[in-house]
């Protein structure tokens, strides 16, 4: 077998598997399932939500609150704010906390954890090893 043969032959079993195999990136950013009652919205996957990101229940509530500038509070596995708001408002403002809080920002990885050094609070990548202080913790 020649190495033209080789090289068809490979780039044809590339061409045939999926291509979100090769995007390189295991994580995927939950998607908010909320539902408006009344005057409230409720977030029903919150648990979820927080244990796919690996941060506090509570630090990801009070950063919602502070962003949407309303009043809440976790009931359960979910999460209550008084108001009425979009699931992609709410989206966004997960993402903003998720590029906060959980991604690196060196290799963009979301494999960190939150440490306290003293007075301060650091975002330590798992995966690269950085380490950044975190504003507003």
């Amino acid at each position: 077998m020649s190495g033209y043969d080789y090289e068809k032959l490979l780039d044809d079993a590339r061409d045939s598997l999926p291509q979100n195999l090769f995007e390189g990136s295991r994580f995927e950013m939950p998607k908010i399932k909320a539902f408006v009652v009344g005057n409230k919205t409720i977030i029903k996957n919150f648990r979820e939500i927080v244990n796919t990101l690996r941060r506090d229940e509570n630090h990801i509530m009070k950063f919602l609150l502070g962003e949407m500038a309303t009043s809440g509070n976790i009931e359960g596995s979910q999460a209550v704010f008084q108001g009425k708001f979009t699931q992609s408002f709410i989206q966004d403002k997960l993402q903003k906390y998720a590029d906060n809080f959980v991604f690196c920002m060196e290799c963009k990885k979301p494999d960190t954890t939150i440490v306290k050094e003293g007075r301060i609070y650091f975002l330590r990548c798992e995966a690269c090893g950085a380490k950044h202080p975190l504003r507003n913790y």
